[in-house]
């Protein structure tokens, strides 16, 4: 069983995450892909959107694809996981052939940073979507690079409320999420 594993804040889910989920499938050959929202991500300090309703857009959003699951692992531990934590969850969960960890080419830089990074190293196969801004190289990890820039994230887009960089299917979810803040 091959299995990709694309974490992140999701907030909100935007149209660049859409594509990436797209592209990996296009890409690899994958029995399943898993998107994992944080709680809160590790390198930040508070959240947008909660992270109950950072799941529901995402489970919304892939509703009818079968291949890929949604995983609430971080958001029910109610705290900041690293990304090692829940790769050997899913791992035992899943005990897959192959794990692909899907992330984007701004999380290069500080890669290195990640809790037990030495160890996720060794668990799994990086795929580096390229983003606007952000060369896709290093000197720290091999990966499969997914060229896909899309100059979007979620910062500039709760920044300028541009619902055409939401995804059609839940655009009205969080246009109604926007107007009750």
């Amino acid at each position: 069983m091959n299995i990709a594993i694309f974490g992140g804040s999701f907030d909100p889910p935007h149209i660049g995450h859409e594509k990436i989920v797209d592209k990996v499938i296009d890409s690899i050959k994958l029995d399943k892909f898993i998107v994992v929202p944080t709680f809160l991500n590790p390198f930040k300090s508070k959240y947008h959107f909660e992270p109950k309703i950072r799941y529901e857009l995402l489970t919304s959003l892939f509703d009818g694809n079968e291949q890929i699951s949604i995983s609430d692992y971080e958001v029910l531990r109610n705290k900041a996981t690293p990304t090692i934590e829940t790769i050997e969850h899913l791992n035992t969960l899943y005990n897959p052939k192959n794990i692909y960890l899907v992330i984007g080419s701004d999380n290069l830089e500080k890669l290195h940073l990640w809790s037990n990074f030495s160890k996720l190293q060794k668990l799994v196969t990086f795929v580096v979507v390229s983003r606007y801004g952000y060369e896709a190289k290093n000197d720290i990890i091999q990966f499969i690079n997914i060229e896909l820039d899309i100059p979007v994230s979620s910062t500039s887009l709760r920044e300028s409320l541009n619902l055409d960089l939401i995804p059609t299917k839940i655009q009205q979810k969080v246009k109604k999420l926007w107007k009750t803040e």
